[in-house]
């Protein structure tokens, strides 16, 4: 694997296997409800669009979004965080770099009820158990593939950022900051922090989601890895 990248940032010519994963998940509690986030999933389809005009192979892995892939992707849709786990540990060990974009939730009804939840007087409680760490898994096992993460953080974007990088053996790591004046899930502009294994560190200001996918692509195809 890191002959195969070595040489092709040499030449320029061998297309590579990008997976990227995009959208919310969506963790059932019964028939008619879930448990989901407000991803949209604008930033992993705009990576994979970038990544595919760049005459990459890629392989998107989808939740549940309002979006159509640019034709020529091969998509694959998905519920669940542990649907996403199955797909993307069964496409990273044909890939060379991995974009996980997609916004997983974190946590699962341990229960899912079979029927509807009726409403009644009796308050409702539901028991949470922790989805699986796809990105740390599969960085775990990257076996010098390229692994990028993302970070969406209330307060102290840097030290987060990088603390999320190391502890989960990222090579790069793209971070913002949810604001009460920025809607960082639809607006087309945001601000990211890039921070890279290495030390490297940018901010990029309210830039065009579309030129930030090209950003971040390049930045992780790019990445000595050797």
């Amino acid at each position: 694997m890191r002959s195969t990248l070595s040489s092709t940032r040499k030449t320029g010519l061998r297309r590579l296997k990008v997976l990227v994963t995009a959208g919310p998940t969506r963790e059932r509690i019964d028939p008619v409800r879930f448990i989901s986030n407000y991803s949209t999933g604008t930033f992993g389809y705009k990576i994979a669009e970038a990544a595919y005009r760049k005459n990459h192979h890629v392989t998107l892995i989808s939740g549940p979004v309002c979006r159509k892939s640019q034709r020529g992707i091969r998509v694959v849709l998905v519920e669940s965080a542990r649907e996403m786990r199955a797909a993307v540990l069964r496409e990273f060990k044909k890939c060379d770099c991995l974009i996980m974009a997609a916004a997983v939730s974190d946590w699962r009804i341990k229960e899912e009820k079979k029927a509807k939840i009726k409403k009644n007087r009796a308050a409702q409680t539901l028991k949470l158990v922790e989805n699986p760490d796809i990105l740390r898994e599969s960085a775990l096992r990257k076996n010098g593939r390229i692994v990028v993460g993302f970070a969406l953080e209330t307060e102290r974007l840097e030290q987060n950022a990088i603390q999320k990088l190391k502890a989960k053996s990222l090579d790069l790591i793209v971070a913002n900051k949810l604001t009460r004046n920025k809607n960082v899930f639809s607006d087309n502009k945001t601000s990211v922090l890039i921070v890279d294994k290495f030390g490297g560190k940018k901010y990029f200001c309210n830039k065009s989601k579309g030129k930030l996918a090209n950003i971040i692509l390049d930045k992780a195809l790019n990445l000595n890895i050797g």
